[in-house]
């Protein structure tokens, strides 16, 4: 069995493209003279108004973030990125380029992303976690990524993810290792999108993109003091992406604010002709017009406390979301202290996955040009997977490889034709419009991160897991403080279907009014 830990080829990899970089970094495009920007909790607004006011140029701000991730990103210890964007800097200069012509310029020039190893990049390897992907060139990007690209955005890396995807306790791939929390390194970002997060939160760029089918955008956003937002089912395309359970998972932005993540959920959302669970005419014409200060005001907020009074919640983060509870009353929410869900527990315990990985990654790597693998039963046999992942390969390698789980000779509906998710839906619905409310909030998590070493002895209090993917209800996290003056802790906020507006109004608001996020240290500026 191969040890969890970067391949030397991989190590080489990431050397050349930081050579390509660090070569290039005296190099400006433009004719005004950089200033260095200090980019420690830097916003996509800041940037560009340090850009068009010329006291920096997009390849001096792009430079930094990649000087950031080469100083702190291995010798930290949090083992974030898998490979850096070797195309970044020229990316960069194109924009300066624009910016000394007064081009047009999109909505996201110069906003230095990071995306997890999951998303395809024509310019990246694209491994899933898995050492077996590790020649995986897409042919092109995914859909989300050509979007943002096309936006302005530039990838300056990808991000190290749970291998295939499989694991909300933790970050482990066998391709590139573990990923530890960028607030406390003996302690775990959860996962499966860890890598983002702890990237995120240590300031290697501005945003990320993560993907989410149980849990891994809110869980490690709670996780890292970020904003995460799954949304609809239906609302944003998968295309691209390499699954886990095709009919549950989302992907999505993670932010240090609300504002940002809404930027670039605003390019990302909408119809999809190769996403056949996407809808047309489904999104808002511009979901940065729910930015609202007042967004708490005259909202109806129901407590589910059912997600709330685990026997083996902690105290403390019970009592930071009742804190949360009271700030957002005190800004013109209406609580509803209790919401009950009928049924929940009876349809959450009856409703099963339909096992589709092997199915749905046969269908992901069909679309590659020269797949690298042709079934991930194989894998088993091979042995090139992480110890951690061998419990969910061995389950899902039973399932069929060729046939869709709703046409097996025991069907497995999926959604949206799934009666029993449907049914969760209809209840959760009509509990919202008993006492109508806006929205429904829990913990993001009900206990603190588990320590690196026992993330599965102390894998507690995961809310993200029930109601959201079952029901393909939109969710956000979003900071609500810290355990012990230490460890982040997050609050989620469900909505109605497609009412991402109502959700971005209540986050944003109560961030604006508690300001919770702040910085880990150990990754200060790289300027004196």
């Amino acid at each position: 069995m191969k040890q969890t830990r970067m391949s030397t080829k991989f190590a080489n990899h990431f050397q050349r493209a930081l050579l390509v970089i660090t070569t290039s970094l005296g190099i400006v495009s433009c004719q005004w003279s950089p200033q260095p920007l200090v980019l420690v909790e830097t916003t996509i607004g800041e940037i560009q108004h340090a850009l068009v006011t010329r006291k920096t140029t997009c390849h001096e701000v792009v430079s930094t973030y990649l000087q950031r991730i080469e100083s702190y990103d291995k010798s930290s210890g949090i083992n974030a990125i898998t490979v850096v964007n070797p195309e970044a800097l020229s990316r960069a200069e194109e924009v300066d380029r624009a910016l000394v012509s007064n081009s047009p310029l999109p909505e996201l020039f110069c906003t230095p992303i990071v995306v997890k190893d999951n998303f395809d990049t024509h310019d990246m390897i694209t491994t899933g976690g898995s050492i077996t992907l590790q020649e995986n060139y897409p042919p092109d990007d995914a859909f989300m990524v050509r979007k943002l690209r096309n936006a302005g955005a530039i990838i300056v890396a990808k991000t190290n993810m749970a291998e295939w995807a499989f694991s909300p306790r933790e970050t482990v791939s066998s391709s590139f290792g573990r990923t530890a929390n960028a607030y406390d390194i003996n302690f775990v970002p959860a996962g499966s999108s860890g890598g983002t997060a702890s990237a995120v939160a240590a300031n290697f760029a501005v945003a990320g993109m993560g993907s989410d089918t149980g849990n891994s955008i809110r869980g490690p956003s709670s996780h890292l003091a970020l904003f995460g937002i799954r949304s609809t089912l239906g609302l944003t395309s998968r295309d691209g992406v390499i699954p886990l359970i095709f009919d549950r998972d989302i992907a999505g932005p993670m932010a240090r604010s609300v504002e940002d993540g809404v930027k670039l959920f605003n390019v990302v959302a909408g119809y999809d002709s190769n996403d056949s669970l996407t809808l047309p005419d489904k999104r808002e014409s511009d979901y940065r017009e729910f930015l609202n200060l007042d967004g708490l005001t005259g909202k109806r907020i129901g407590v589910f406390r059912r997600l709330v009074d685990h026997d083996t919640a902690d105290h403390e983060i019970r009592q930071l979301f009742f804190d949360a509870v009271d700030d957002m009353r005190s800004a013109g929410a209406t609580i509803v202290d209790s919401i009950v869900i009928e049924d929940f527990d009876t349809l959450n315990d009856e409703i099963q996955s339909c096992g589709s990985f092997r199915y749905d990654l046969k269908q992901y790597l069909d679309s590659l040009e020269k797949p690298p693998l042709q079934d991930v039963a194989t894998v088993l046999e091979s042995g090139e997977f992480a110890i951690e992942s061998k419990g969910a390969l061995e389950f899902f390698s039973q399932f069929p490889l060729e046939t869709a789980p709703d046409e097996r000779q025991d069907p497995c509906l999926i959604w949206p034709n799934h009666p029993l998710r449907n049914q969760l839906l209809g209840n959760t619905v009509r509990a919202m419009d008993a006492a109508n409310l806006d929205a429904l909030i829990y913990p993001t998590w009900s206990n603190p991160p588990a320590h690196i070493d026992k993330a599965n002895e102390e894998y507690l209090g995961d809310n993200s897991q029930l109601l959201v993917p079952a029901a393909g209800l939109p969710a956000v996290t979003i900071p609500m403080g810290f355990w012990q003056n230490r460890l982040p802790a997050g609050i989620q906020v469900v909505g109605r279907p497609y009412a991402e507006g109502v959700l971005i109004e209540i986050a944003y608001s109560y961030e604006q009014l508690t300001k919770h996020r702040k910085p880990p240290k150990g990754f200060p500026s790289l300027i004196d």
